[in-house]
């Protein structure tokens, strides 16, 4: 399964947002309201839950400056990826898509496809206002 989060425009450098998608624990700015719990375990990995939903341990996976972060999943049931892809508009504005992409059973993904594609598109909408 993948999903796309809208593309958001950021006044700051791919360098800027890169730096702050890179510090873990800057997520806890772009996570929904509903959040339940949020903890950062180590430098490169964190621990959330949305109200109704399981924890879910993010760890980074792969660094490309300034135009690429990859999050997996560290353990638990299910594999998944979340990239985010930084593109460089202006020097001091940049354009940042995530992208989720996990492999589910057809059950599996007709139920979360929606709650993720709001949780994705959350994150990315509050990009701009966090940087």
């Amino acid at each position: 399964m993948n999903l796309e989060s809208p593309t958001v425009t950021v006044n700051k450098s791919p360098e800027d947002v890169f730096i702050f998608l890179s510090d873990v624990k800057n997520f806890e700015k772009l996570m929904p309201e509903n959040i339940s719990k949020f903890e950062v375990l180590d430098e490169d990995k964190f621990l959330f839950a949305l109200k109704g939903m399981p924890e879910i341990i993010l760890k980074k996976k792969e660094l490309v400056a300034p135009n690429k972060i990859i999050l997996g999943a560290a353990g638990g049931k299910i594999d998944f990826s979340l990239t985010g892809h930084i593109t460089e508009l202006e020097s001091n504005k940049s354009e940042v898509q995530l992208v989720f992409d996990g492999e589910f059973n057809a059950m599996m993904a007709m139920m979360i496809k929606g709650p993720i594609s709001k949780f994705i598109e959350t994150l990315a909408s509050n990009i701009p206002a966090s940087v």
